[in-house]
């Protein structure tokens, strides 16, 4: 198959394209400075024909950067979405488009199945990021009922493993965790991670969530789809146990209450893909956290 990946320079997009590299697939990938998914004549220069059509790029970063970044986010993500969509529909109606979702477009309380993801109101921290996804999906829902040309929108819990960004952008709560911890061990400095430790997270390896997502492509899956790990932990069991691997006293780790946190709590039910497959494929949280730990260790990412 022909694949074209936006976003394939991204942690989960690095990993999507070995996987279909590995296997054979022909991996049409451009970064930001080949094609400029802001403007629609830069993607409509695209050449070929493709097969399937993963749209992994979005306008964020972790931590407490929707903040202030609310108006930026709007335009650029709404943007590259529906230039996407545009193009897909007018350019490649023959491929199956497959784009991303994210957990924060769920209400907080509710019980985060996919016929709640439009529903209710988003955190108010990350509301514009998460409105910008629920366009996106209804972008795909409408152009696919007018038209035709099936899609398939992922909704992952927080991914992680090796090979993510160390270029000075704000990490994701476990690569920040395993990133302090492991400086707390190796230089002796103060650990203080943000919040009182009790807000809840689900997490999903990447490559979990790949096999998972290739499953559903297979069996024909469409429209939304969750896909997590199945459990939730709070941020101190997530630290208690990057402490084990480490060698570091949890007991010396400070919490700073002031600091943003996000959602109190996160777990994603999956009972719809569950039911569509076979098999679900989940891996040890310990031996995907030991995984990631040595990671940070070879690449002196801490």
């Amino acid at each position: 198959m022909h694949y074209f990946v936006t976003g394939g320079g991204g942690f989960l997009g690095g990993h999507l394209v070995r996987r279909l590299k590995d296997a054979g697939h022909e991996v049409t990938a451009p970064s930001r400075a080949e094609v400029d998914l802001r403007n629609a004549a830069s993607l409509n220069a695209v050449e070929g024909q493709f097969d399937r059509i993963f749209h992994l790029a979005a306008w964020t970063q972790a931590g407490d950067w929707c903040l202030t970044h609310p108006g930026e986010q709007w335009i650029v993500n709404q943007q590259i979405n529906t230039n996407a969509i545009t193009w897909w529909h007018e350019r490649q109606p023959q491929a199956k488009f497959i784009a991303m979702g994210t957990s924060c477009s769920y209400a907080p309380g509710s019980d985060l199945t996919e016929d709640k993801y439009m529903l209710g109101e988003p955190i108010d921290s990350l509301y514009t990021y998460a409105l910008t996804k629920r366009m996106l999906l209804q972008g795909l829902r409408a152009v696919s009922r007018q038209y035709g040309g099936e899609f398939l929108c992922l909704v992952p819990s927080t991914l992680y493993g090796p090979g993510y960004h160390t270029d000075g952008r704000q990490m994701h709560f476990i690569f920040d965790l395993v990133r302090k911890i492991l400086r707390g061990k190796t230089y002796g400095e103060t650990v203080t991670l943000w919040g009182n430790g009790s807000q809840r997270r689900e997490l999903v390896q990447v490559d979990d969530f790949i096999t998972n997502g290739f499953a559903l492509l297979d069996a024909g899956a469409t429209d939304v789809y969750n896909l997590g790990e199945g459990n939730d932990h709070s941020i101190a069991d997530f630290a208690q146990i990057i402490c084990d691997v480490v060698g570091y006293d949890f007991e010396k780790i400070e919490f700073d209450t002031s600091k943003y946190t996000g959602a109190a709590e996160k777990k994603l039910d999956i009972a719809k893909a569950q039911a569509k497959l076979d098999t679900y494929v989940t891996s040890d949280l310990h031996a995907g956290i030991s995984e990631l730990v040595d990671w940070f260790k070879a690449n002196s990412a801490f």
